[in-house]
């Protein structure tokens, strides 16, 4: 039993199983649903409380955003591009809040969440590094991990960071 982003009771049993018993087992639980719909939404709260601190509502807002990620992002694309020889053909930027980063290694190109000056500057080069690693390796295996430990030693340290300051997991997860 688990409990959905919408506050939805979600259970799975066993084919076959009477409804009934499913039914008496949701009542029987419900402290513990009504704890976790109280965590769930806690947590998704936070997680609202922390994209909201960027105001991206106006074209002005936007734009500054746009200038200040170009500022940050670039220098690190240009740095890391450089000393891993890869080239991306384009990097844009959107308000993403799924993903920091994503990377097409088709046509190479990547994108950058503008939430990621939310984070620390550090924090924001793991993300830039990790897409520039997809296009030497499209996926997480051991050799994308190698190359992380290569070109950003500390990606470890600064995934788990980035995830407190978003608190987008509780203590409990993972």
């Amino acid at each position: 039993m688990r409990i959905g982003k919408n506050g939805d009771v979600l259970v799975s049993a066993p084919l076959g199983l009477p409804k009934e018993e499913v039914e008496e087992f949701i009542n029987e639980n419900q402290k513990w649903i009504e704890e976790a719909r109280q965590r769930r939404y806690e947590r998704e709260k936070r997680r609202a409380d922390f994209y909201n601190q960027l105001p991206l509502r106006t074209h002005q807002q936007a734009d500054e955003a746009l200038q200040r990620l170009r500022a940050l992002v670039g220098p690190m694309v240009q740095r890391y591009a450089r000393l891993m020889g890869v080239k991306p053909t384009l990097v844009y930027y959107r308000a993403t809040i799924s993903r920091w980063g994503m990377c097409n290694v088709k046509d190479k190109t990547i994108c950058i969440s503008a939430y990621v000056l939310l984070l620390p500057e550090w924090c924001v080069e793991h993300v830039v590094v990790h897409e520039l690693c997809h296009l030497l390796e499209p996926s997480h295996s051991a050799r994308f991990h190698a190359l992380m430990d290569r070109y950003f030693p500390r990606w470890r340290e600064a995934r788990a960071e980035t995830r407190r300051i978003c608190q987008m997991e509780d203590e409990n997860d993972e």
